[in-house]
């Protein structure tokens, strides 16, 4: 851990600063006491608010975690021609250990932790009508981050496994003074999946049913069920959507256009990062999106690889994209302002679909009808009926460019292909789902600062 970095992030997180700048120049005099911070309610309640703001970040979920799990996973479907290094590396899957976006990806997430481990440590200070709530969205945050982070810097969760492959170090208690000892070990996987749902059953059992633009009961109700289909849980995952389906109140936007670039939550987002012209971040624009819509021209072009997906030419879906000048762009990112979507409802249909069609049941609908929900809501032609791979196809029309890609092909043991110059000629080289190369490296610099972490496979200096 760079202890100067961190110490300088949380005194911003502390005093209220806009965690939207990404290089903090603070004067540690300027500052008040961290501990005079964290001795009110209304401070720790300002603290768990700038949370959210740290967590929006490019390098989290202001847009780069979600953009580069898909060029990760891509295999043809899309390309990036931008002119970043860092997001080509992941593209090509050839990950240099100095990847700044890959290093921001860990830093802003374990400040944001810090940020979370500092909110429950202090909870005897909240009013007790809040306090239930303010260590629900704690906890929420936290299985958040720490759910990605051992999904992309661990080794792939195999379901029946014991899963002692290495994760990511879990730290769950607040830290201050970063002038001493930091160095910890990774934990394993299967103990980073642990934590992350015992956070969400928490933060459900303690977050309430509505609760603004903020996470509520639902919000860790739907992420469990993302993390049960990662794990391969497919019973607990179908039941956890089906909880989110029936009693969250949300439902499906009435087109899908309706789902996306929103200045306010659409009916169907479970939870969403907010974005306005004075705060927020939304790097999806910037890297998809034409120079007229806020974009740098669009990075990400969409291929006839992903257009050929589509079965139905009625299909909205299949017709979500505009011509610019590099080629075909995605139109789910044309609002430079608009939030960002990170649990949508149609995702858990898809959940559901997945978990009854895997375990021939049909627990709140058959796969067939949440399909169709879906298809019709894209003006899709409707199934009669659907096999477990209809339905994931149907995930790749309707979640593609919301970094679902390299989790969904992890999970179902897939395989990415790629070209490569094999004797001066282009080459389709297939990488199964369990190569090193679809791991995150750990940062070198944190190698560098915890001599007790060690290096992903693969990955030399």
């Amino acid at each position: 851990m760079n202890r100067m970095i961190y110490r300088y992030s949380l005194l911003a997180l502390l005093v209220g600063l806009s965690a939207c700048e990404r290089k903090l120049d603070i004067d540690p005099e300027q500052s008040i006491p961290s501990e005079q911070a964290l001795s009110t309610s209304q401070n720790i309640q300002s603290l768990l608010i700038g949370t959210y703001n740290q967590a929006g970040l490019d390098n989290l979920y202001g847009g780069f975690l979600q953009m580069l799990a898909d060029l990760y996973g891509f295999s043809g479907e899309a390309s990036w021609v931008g002119t970043f290094t860092q997001p080509r590396e992941v593209y090509n899957k050839r990950i240099r250990v100095d990847n700044s976006f890959v290093s921001g990806h860990w830093i802003d997430a374990y400040q944001a932790i810090n940020a979370t481990n500092l909110i429950i440590d202090h909870l005897e200070v909240v009013d007790e009508a809040e306090r239930d709530r303010v260590e629900g969205e704690a906890k929420f945050l936290r299985a958040l981050m720490y759910f990605d982070l051992v999904r992309t810097f661990g080794a792939p969760y195999v379901a029946g496994q014991s899963n002692n492959q290495l994760g990511v170090p879990l730290s769950l208690v607040g830290i201050l003074d970063y002038d001493g000892d930091l160095a910890v070990p990774r934990n394993t996987v299967a103990e980073g999946y642990a934590q992350v749902l015992a956070d969400l059953d928490d933060a459900y059992n303690l977050l309430p049913e509505s609760n603004e633009y903020y996470a509520d009961r639902y919000s860790a109700r739907a992420l469990a069920a993302r993390v049960y289909l990662q794990q391969g849980n497919y019973e607990a995952a179908r039941d956890a959507a089906n909880d989110v389906i029936q009693g969250s109140g949300r439902v499906l936007a009435p087109t899908y256009g309706e789902a996306f670039n929103n200045d306010a939550n659409s009916v169907e987002d479970l939870f969403a990062f907010q974005v306005t012209n004075q705060s927020g971040t939304n790097e999806l624009v910037v890297h998809y999106a034409s120079q007229d819509l806020g974009g740098r021209g669009g990075d990400i072009v969409v291929e006839p690889a992903y257009l050929d997906l589509f079965d139905s030419e009625m299909d909205d879906r299949s017709d979500f994209f505009y011509e610019s000048s590099r080629g075909l762009l995605s139109s789910k990112y044309t609002n430079q302002f608009g939030n960002i979507a990170l649990i949508r409802l149609a995702e858990m249909y898809l959940i559901r679909a997945e978990g009854n069609a895997r375990l021939g049941t049909a627990v709140g609908a058959t796969p067939v009808d949440d399909i169709n929900a879906l298809r019709g809501r894209a003006n899709a032609t409707l199934k009669a009926s659907v096999t477990l791979d209809d339905v994931l196809l149907e995930r790749q029309l309707e979640l593609a460019f919301e970094g679902f890609w390299i989790h969904d092909i992890k999970r179902t043991q897939g395989t990415i292909v790629i070209v490569e110059s094999v004797g001066g000629e282009p080459t389709e080289v297939p990488i199964p789902y369990n190569d090193n190369r679809l791991t995150y490296p750990i940062p070198q610099r944190e190698i560098d600062a915890n001599p007790l972490l060690e290096q992903n496979p693969g990955y030399g200096t």
